[in-house]
This record gives structure tokens, C-alpha cells and sequence, in this order.
């Protein structure tokens, strides 16, 4: 069984993320293995709020080349974690 800190890597601080807050939806990067019920589980426990909705996606490496080397960076997963009304996540 997985711990709420191998779940939820960090909280993502972007543009998009920064003005999904006023919608009171929170951006986190997911571990790839881990499915809704896991990240809503994490979030809840590591920060004592109440979740209403999770959206997981997964973020595909994009082509690099550095001088003739070609080559891929890492896909990844990315969890939109909507809160209760009353739920408020301090973002510093």
C-alpha cells in the first residue's frame, strides 16, 4: 500500500494552476500509478480538506534534442482536485 506522500509528488504552481484557485481547484503532480480514489485519499489526509472532484490525466514526454542526440522527457501525471466550498488549501 502506497503512503499519501508517494501518491501526491507536489503541489504544481503555473499559470493555469494560479487561476484555477479562484475556482478553489487545486493542480498536484501524481505518481503514474495512481488512480482517483488514491489522489482524493493523499490529498485529503495530507492536507485535512474535503474533495470534491479529481481529474487525472497524463502528460506525454515531449521530443529533445540536444546537439545530434534526440530523445524524449518523461510523461507524467497530473491530478485537478476540486475542494469542498468550506475546504481551503494555504498556497505560500
Amino acid at each position: 500500500m502506497k503512503s499519501s506522500h508517494d501518491v501526491i509528488k507536489h503541489m504544481i504552481r503555473t499559470e493555469k494552476g494560479s487561476d484555477l484557485l479562484t475556482q478553489n481547484k487545486y493542480l498536484f503532480k501524481v505518481d503514474k500509478r495512481s488512480n482517483k480514489i488514491e489522489v482524493k485519499k493523499a490529498v485529503e489526509e495530507i492536507y485535512s480538506v474535503k474533495v470534491d472532484k479529481v481529474h487525472v490525466m497524463t502528460v506525454k514526454g515531449k521530443k529533445k534534442r540536444v546537439r545530434q542526440k534526440e530523445g524524449m522527457t518523461a510523461s507524467w501525471k497530473k491530478a485537478i482536485v476540486t475542494l469542498n466550498s468550506e475546504s481551503k488549501i494555504e498556497v505560500t
